[in-house]
């Protein structure tokens, strides 16, 4: 027990003393640490000893793809590699596109490895890594062994080309069935199925051979093209029967005169196509006729077969102001083109051989009972008469005729009237005679002789009802019917006022510019022509002078033409000279006090010699 301390005592110090042996745990762990010590020494040895024996080769237990290299040097391990690792070399991959097939190593086909660099690879562990990793390797390779799969090189674009190599030999291309024409033959082709390698896919059945380095069989991958299922029987007899004999086409009328028109079979196969279509999801093939080439066909017939409307024929009555028909419209009729292609067109590819034209009525614009109000002719709007005094019986009978062609004609609003449209056929058929006409650089008796006269009356209307000249000739030389007054003397002013015809070559013409229809009426006499327009009055005023006979020339030497009808010593005169001059005529016409227009009728008339016919082996004066 210890002693009680007091409070005031001194404390009392007490050193206890101690041994100076260790512990025994002490002793133990030194012997222990020194134990291993020593054990590590000698383990270092063993390693350093295992390390200089595998200095230069590869560590026990590495292996590439089951083949050991253990204790050998590079140059041993890669000759070892190039002996054992032969797959690139000697594996077969055998190519089946399901008819033929084809060997080919792994090499052939692009595959490859570098046995140097797997060498090295394999020399590599254990080494260069550190110490604890390399013991780490170097026991586990020794322990359990370390197997290394070697890095491989595809090379696809060689099994690409290979591959290729073979569709070509195995692809079959697809025939779809059809028909042609060569001329009037029809052939017909049917269907053949295809087959094409799709390269690609059949890469991709290669590649997991390549990867796992094993031989076997790789299926090509092969899609199959079927035809379209097409009856091509039915559209090829179709074409037969068409090709078989000529096409007719018929007028409408078979008293009209014209037609039929055939087209044989070689030119109906140049109209025939045979197109390929889509219906509710099959393909068929129909038969056609080139529409455009037929259209151009039947277009060509169409004039032939044109029947003009004409315009009934008028009278004015000036008591009670309305129109009295003197001769009957005429209903017109023209080819409907469009329709008569669509009966072809029908015809021809239901297999028949003929169709009839469809035709259609045009219908005057004048009918028989048009009204003078809704025409718009209500008045006199111009009336001209010119004189011919001591024309033979003959010129007086021609101005009669072309007069009477005229007589009850209407124009148009802004229609153009032509003399050469309505002038009958000059013929003596026709009431004409034979008189003196102007024929190249003489006169001569012709049929018609006079119907300038009846030109020249229109004309003079025209200009001075202020309507527009669209084609005005004159004469070549002044002929003095066309300028005598109604007392039978000549006024000087008419000279240049007028107008010759020749149908078909020299016509006269004016345009009707107003809104409202034109009606002619013309009366010949035997000594005069008069020519009325009766329609409705715009208001329209004509002002017109004249230059009057300026820069005259005499006429040249006489001419003389010998004529075999004529006996000999006999001479007969056949034109009186004229004087050349020449006439400019201006005209201003004014609508409601303003300007429409103004023109100027410029005429140049030559010289005109005498002229004589004679007989054979007359004297010439």
């Amino acid at each position: 027990m210890a002693p009680k301390i007091n409070e005031n005592t001194t404390p009392v110090r007490v050193v206890e003393k101690r041994s100076r042996a260790y512990p025994i745990r002490l002793q133990i762990l030194f012997a222990v640490g020194l134990g291993l010590l020593l054990a590590a020494f000698s383990l270092a040895g063993v390693i350093a000893k295992y390390e200089s024996d595998y200095t230069d080769k590869i560590y026990p237990g590495v292996s590439v793809t089951g083949v050991d290299l253990s204790g050998l040097t590079l140059g041993q391990a890669v000759v070892s590699l190039n002996t054992n690792l032969a797959y690139a070399r000697f594996g077969q991959l055998r190519l089946n596109n399901g008819q033929d097939e084809w060997v080919f190593t792994p090499e052939a086909l692009g595959f490859s490895y570098d046995p140097v660099e797997v060498a090295n690879q394999a020399f590599a562990i254990g080494r260069g890594k550190g110490t604890m990793v390399n013991l780490g390797e170097q026991l586990k390779a020794r322990s359990e062994g370390i197997d290394i799969t070697p890095g491989i090189v595809y090379d696809q674009a060689k099994a690409y080309e290979v591959v290729q190599s073979l569709a070509q030999k195995t692809n079959v291309a697809l025939i779809e069935p059809s028909i042609t024409l060569n001329q009037t033959e029809v052939k017909v082709v049917n269907g053949q199925a295809g087959r094409t390698v799709d390269i690609l896919a059949t890469l991709r059945n290669i590649e997991p051979f390549l990867l796992l380095q094993q031989s076997g069989t790789v299926p090509m991958v092969i899609v199959e093209h079927t035809p379209a299922t097409v009856n091509v029987e039915d559209t090829a007899k179709l074409a037969e029967n068409i090709l078989s004999q000529v096409f007719t086409i018929k007028p409408d009328d078979p008293n009209a005169g014209l037609g039929p028109w055939t087209i044989e079979p070689k030119d109906l196969a140049s109209l025939l196509m045979i197109e390929q279509k889509e219906e509710q999801g099959n393909r068929v093939y129909t038969l056609t006729v080139n529409r455009p080439a037929l259209l151009a066909y039947i277009s060509s017939i169409a004039p032939g077969l044109q029947v003009d409307p004409v315009n009934a024929r008028m009278m004015f009555n000036d008591d009670t102001r309305q129109l009295e028909v003197i001769a009957s419209a005429v209903v017109g009729k023209s080819l409907d083109i469009e329709q008569s292609v669509d009966s072809v067109l029908r015809k021809i590819q239901s297999g028949e051989h003929e169709a009839t034209l469809v035709m259609q009525t045009v219908e005057p614009a004048v009918k028989d009972d048009s009204k003078a109000a809704d025409l718009g002719i209500t008045e006199l709007v111009a009336e001209t008469t010119s004189y011919f005094y001591g024309s033979d019986a003959a010129r007086v009978q021609n101005i009669r005729a072309s007069a009477a062609s005229f007589h009850g004609v209407l124009v148009g609003p802004g229609e153009v009237f032509s003399m050469a449209e309505y002038l009958t056929d000059i013929s003596l058929d026709n009431g004409y005679a034979e008189a003196p006409i102007i024929v190249g650089d003489q006169t001569v008796d012709g049929i018609g002789g006079g119907i300038c006269q009846v030109s020249t009356t229109v004309f003079r209307n025209a200009f001075f009802a202020g309507y527009p000249i669209v084609e005005r000739h004159p004469h070549a030389y002044r002929v003095y019917y066309y300028e005598q007054m109604s007392n039978g003397g000549i006024d000087n002013a008419l000279a240049g006022l007028d107008a010759t015809v020749y149908v078909p070559l020299v016509d006269f013409k004016f345009r009707n510019d107003t809104p409202y229809w034109l009606l002619m009426e013309t009366y010949p006499t035997d000594t005069s022509l008069t020519w009325k327009f009766y329609s409705t009055s715009d208001g329209r005023q004509v002002d017109w002078w004249t230059t009057g006979i300026t820069d005259v020339t005499e006429p040249p030497e006489p001419v003389y033409r010998e004529d075999p009808t004529l006996a000999t010593g006999e001479i007969r005169q056949t034109d009186w000279p004229v004087n050349g001059a020449t006439v400019e005529v201006y005209r201003t016409v004014t609508i409601n006090g303003a300007i429409a227009y103004q023109d100027t009728i410029r005429t140049d008339y030559v010289a005109w010699p005498a002229g004589y016919n004679y007989g054979p082996g007359t004297d010439i004066p």
